[in-house]
């Protein structure tokens, strides 16, 4: 599919993937039906989704031992052939259709090929989607940051307008963590600033970068990045039994402002308090 009007064709392809493709029409119908409520957190609009497609992803086994016993469902060959995609970058990517959404629109663009999840010389590819993506929140999710394949390097995207946080950075709250901004008008620049700013971020013994979530979008004459660094995987009470645990596994959806949680349990129970926690345990 060649792109012109990369919205256009991205909406097209959406319709026509919720047409064709089983599982996607089952995960957008689905989304009709979550249950949300918000939380202010300071100043900060907080929101909670009660949406049970997401198990998949929120409990996924990360663990190498996991991970070696399935089949990479980001993989050509593993995935359902209904499930269509736009190459991007000339075929360097792949633009899929999420058939577990939380927005929206939801977008995965996994590599072609099966590559490590890294984002190390991958930002300027970040830039280039975020422009071309118009309307679209580019995300990534380092691979113990709620990956659920950190085996195989994807981005994802999302309407911006789902996100809190974006208005949080643009009115100049105090956010719930640690944000690093950086403003870049080429992807050369955005390569450089990134680099110089994760420099002194610690990187946890047996991994390859440090622990991050990262978003980008269009914000006109650029693209503006946000990195989240990250200390914790998930927090303390994610493996808790009974009543003291929840199973919250925050990646950049979640600390970006919508916090998706997979059992009602969780979202009838949870409250500004806990959301507080969490963002102390897992980020700076």
């Amino acid at each position: 599919m060649k792109l012109t009007n990369m919205k256009i064709d991205i909406d097209g392809f959406l319709a026509s993937q919720k047409r064709d493709y089983p599982a996607a029409a089952t995960g957008y119908e689905a989304l009709k039906g979550v249950k949300v409520k918000e939380f202010d957190l300071d100043g900060c609009r907080v929101k909670v989704q009660f949406n049970p497609a997401r198990a998949v992803s929120s409990g996924a086994k990360v663990d190498k031992k996991s991970i070696a016993a399935r089949p990479c469902f980001l993989c050509e060959k593993n995935r359902d052939p209904r499930q269509t995609n736009i190459p991007w970058k000339n075929g360097k990517y792949e633009i899929l259709i999420n058939p577990f959404p939380i927005f929206p629109r939801h977008l995965t663009i996994p590599a072609t090929g099966h590559h490590l999840q890294t984002i190390g010389g991958r930002i300027g590819d970040m830039f280039d989607l975020a422009r071309e993506l118009d309307g679209f929140t580019v995300f990534y999710n380092g691979p113990r940051c709620g990956a659920s394949a950190p085996d195989h390097m994807h981005f994802q995207a999302g309407d911006s307008s789902f996100l809190p946080i974006w208005e949080w950075i643009e009115s100049g709250k105090k956010t719930p963590m640690d944000i690093r901004i950086i403003d870049a008008t080429s992807s050369e620049e955005a390569s450089v600033k990134f680099e110089e700013l994760i420099k002194d971020l610690v990187v946890p013994e047996g991994d390859q970068e440090p622990m991050m979530n990262v978003l980008a979008k269009s914000n006109g004459e650029g693209v503006r990045i946000l990195v989240i660094p990250r200390k914790r995987h998930r927090p303390s009470f994610y493996d808790n039994e009974g009543e003291e645990g929840m199973m919250i596994s925050p990646a950049s959806v979640d600390l970006g402002g919508v916090f998706i949680l997979p059992r009602e349990i969780d979202f009838n129970r949870i409250d500004s308090q806990t959301l507080k926690k969490v963002y102390e345990e897992v980020t700076l």
